[in-house]
C-alpha cells in the first residue's frame, strides 16, 4: 500500500471517483433495501468498499452505494444545496467536526435516535456530536491522531513532550502542518503553556496563544500542505522532527524507514469524523441500522486493523490487543481540537495565522 495515499485528513478525501455500486449478488435480492454512504475518497473509500461494506450487507441485507466525497467542505455545500432541492446525494455521510457544526446551523442533519444504537453506551462522549438543545446530530465514525514524529537516525532518543517544538536545540528541524485549522497547534500551545484549551475561550487568550506559538518559528523548516512532501523529508532526515499522522508513521516504520511516532505526555491531537444523516434522506430506518452496525466494538476493531483508524468506542469494549491498539491509538488523554473556533472565528483565525505564524 502506498502510505502517502492515505488522504482522509485533507478532510473529505482526495477521491472524486463518483458513486461505485458494490458488485455482489445480494444487490439484486436487496434492491429495495439500500443506502448511499459518503466516505472520504481514495485509500479510505477503497478500504471501506473492501473490508466494511460487504460485511454490513451480509449482516443486514442492506446494499451500500458508496460515494467518494470531494475535498474540503465542498461536500457540505453539495449536501446543503441538494437538501434545498429535496434531494440527498448520500443518505449518510462521514463529516468533519467543523462541517458537522456548520450543518447544524441549517438543521441539515436528522437527529439520530440513540435508543436505536445498541452500543451507544460504549461510545466515547467526545464522539457524540449534539445540537445545542441536546439532540444528537452525528455519531463518531472514525478518529485518528497527530503526534510528534522523529527520524530515529537523527534523534536516538524519542522526545517526550510537545515542548520539543519550542526547544532551541531543534532550530530549523521541524515540519509542521500549514493551516490553523488542521495543525491544531493553538490547542497544543494552550494545553502546554496556558493550562488547557479553555484558555482559547476569549480572543485575548487566543492572541496570547498565537504569541507563544510564534516562538516556534525559528525551529520550523517547512510548513507543509502536502503530506507526502514532509513524509519524504522525515524519512531522509532532511526534516527530522515534526507533527504527523500516527498511523501513517507506523506504517512507514514497519516498512523499514527510520521514523517513529511518539504520543507526548500531554497527549496526541485526536481528530475525527462523524456519521450524519441528511434531513431529506428517505432512508432513516436503514441509516440507523448502518450507524448501529458501525458503532459495534467488533466493527470499530476491524476498522483499526484494516483501515488504521482509532476506535470511537471504549477500548475495553473491543478485542484489540495492546499492540493493535498502540498502532492506532493511546490511553493518554488526547488534545481535542476546539472545532467551535474554526466554525465561529474562521476568517479571523486564518488572518492572524498568516500574519503571526506562517507569514
Amino acid at each position: 500500500m502506498n502510505i502517502s495515499s492515505i488522504k482522509r485528513r485533507t478532510l473529505l478525501g482526495a477521491g472524486l471517483a463518483g458513486a461505485s455500486m458494490l458488485a455482489m449478488p445480494a444487490v439484486l435480492r436487496a434492491q429495495d433495501k439500500s443506502l448511499k454512504v459518503g466516505v472520504y475518497g481514495g485509500y479510505f473509500k477503497d478500504s471501506f468498499d473492501k473490508n466494511i461494506f460487504p460485511e454490513f450487507t451480509k449482516a443486514t441485507g442492506i446494499t451500500v452505494e458508496s460515494i467518494a466525497e470531494p475535498t474540503g467542505e465542498a461536500w457540505l455545500v453539495q449536501l446543503e444545496q441538494a437538501a434545498r432541492a429535496g434531494q440527498a446525494p448520500a443518505d449518510v455521510s462521514m463529516m468533519s467536526q467543523v462541517a458537522m457544526l456548520k450543518g447544524q446551523a441549517t438543521e441539515l442533519w436528522t437527529p439520530i435516535d440513540m435508543a436505536k444504537i445498541k452500543d451507544a453506551s460504549n461510545l466515547l462522549d467526545r464522539f457524540v456530536n449534539k445540537y445545542p438543545d441536546g439532540r444528537v446530530a452525528g455519531v463518531g465514525a472514525v478518529s485518528w491522531y497527530i503526534t510528534l514524529v522523529t527520524n530515529t537516525n537523527v534523534y536516538k532518543e524519542a522526545p517526550t513532550s510537545w515542548t520539543a517544538l519550542w526547544d532551541p536545540a531543534n532550530a530549523d528541524k521541524l515540519g509542521l502542518l500549514a493551516l490553523v485549522s488542521n495543525s491544531f497547534l493553538l490547542e497544543v500551545t494552550a494545553k502546554i503553556h496556558m493550562g488547557g484549551t479553555n484558555a482559547l475561550d476569549t480572543e485575548e487568550g487566543i492572541l496570547k496563544a498565537f504569541e507563544k506559538l510564534a516562538e516556534v518559528k525559528p525551529n520550523v523548516r517547512l510548513w507543509y500542505r502536502d503530506e507526502a512532501q514532509f513524509e519524504q523529508a522525515l524519512k531522509s532526515g532532511e526534516i527530522p522532527m515534526g507533527q504527523y499522522y500516527h498511523d501513517v508513521t507506523g506504517l512507514a516504520a514497519a516498512d523499514g524507514h527510520p521514523v517513529r511516532s511518539t504520543f507526548p505526555k500531554e497527549g496526541g491531537i485526536q481528530d475525527s469524523g462523524c456519521w450524519a444523516l441528511s434531513r431529506v434522506s428517505q432512508k432513516s430506518e436503514e441509516a440507523h441500522i448502518f450507524i448501529d452496525y458501525m458503532c459495534q466494538p467488533a466493527v470499530q476493531a476491524t476498522l483499526s486493523r484494516k483501515v488504521g483508524t482509532s476506535p470511537t468506542v471504549k477500548r475495553e469494549s473491543t478485542d484489540l490487543t495492546d499492540k493493535e491498539f498502540a498502532a492506532v491509538s493511546s490511553d493518554i488523554e488526547p488534545i481535542v481540537p476546539r472545532y467551535d473556533l474554526y466554525q465561529t472565528k474562521s476568517d479571523w483565525l486564518n488572518q492572524k495565522w498568516t500574519e503571526l505564524i506562517v507569514g
